[in-house]
């Protein structure tokens, strides 16, 4: 039997809604303190994927999206919407396979994954009530970067940061 080191999770609460203008490690190092959360040397910060889509306002509008040809032949066998298909299509190399409700992709990232990661649930309200979606962050290896370094000056330590989806 092999032995793990424990392995603690602590969230971070109180974390206010995220939005494009949010300095996303100032947001979470306020949170994280205010919170008196230890972070000492070998944590690791997994941040969700949405808060991160937000924050780089990765929102696109679906009535700035004209399906093309393959997206509205492709949304008939998957009964999902031809704007949110394109935009599925847009994000991707490959569609590897689909059924009804759903498109399975390698994204442009190499991730494989259902739709594009392009997420439309709890976006909040918008005052103008046009139909937004989010994608993937952009550069998702660069973000985790630059939080890394602003995390461990303000920590004093070495940290890890993982961008992550439920």
């Amino acid at each position: 039997m092999t032995n793990f080191p424990a392995i603690l999770v602590e969230p971070i609460p109180n974390i206010p809604d995220i939005t494009p203008k949010t300095d996303l490690s100032y947001t979470l190092i306020s949170a994280t303190d205010h919170a008196d959360l230890t972070v000492k040397d070998g944590n690791v910060f997994i941040i969700s994927q949405k808060i991160v889509s937000k924050a780089e306002n990765q929102y696109v509008e679906l009535d700035t999206i004209l399906p093309s040809k393959r997206a509205l032949e492709l949304s008939q066998k998957t009964d999902k919407d031809p704007r949110l298909v394109e935009l599925i299509l847009s994000e991707s190399n490959e569609v590897i396979r689909y059924k009804k409700g759903v498109i399975v992709v390698e994204h442009r990232l190499g991730y494989v994954m259902a739709n594009a990661g392009i997420d439309s649930s709890n976006l909040g309200l918008f005052e103008d009530n046009r139909e937004r979606v989010l994608l993937l962050p952009e550069n998702p290896d660069a973000t985790c970067a630059i939080l890394q370094k602003k995390f461990e000056h303000h920590y004093h330590c070495n940290l890890g940061v993982i961008i992550s989806d439920s």
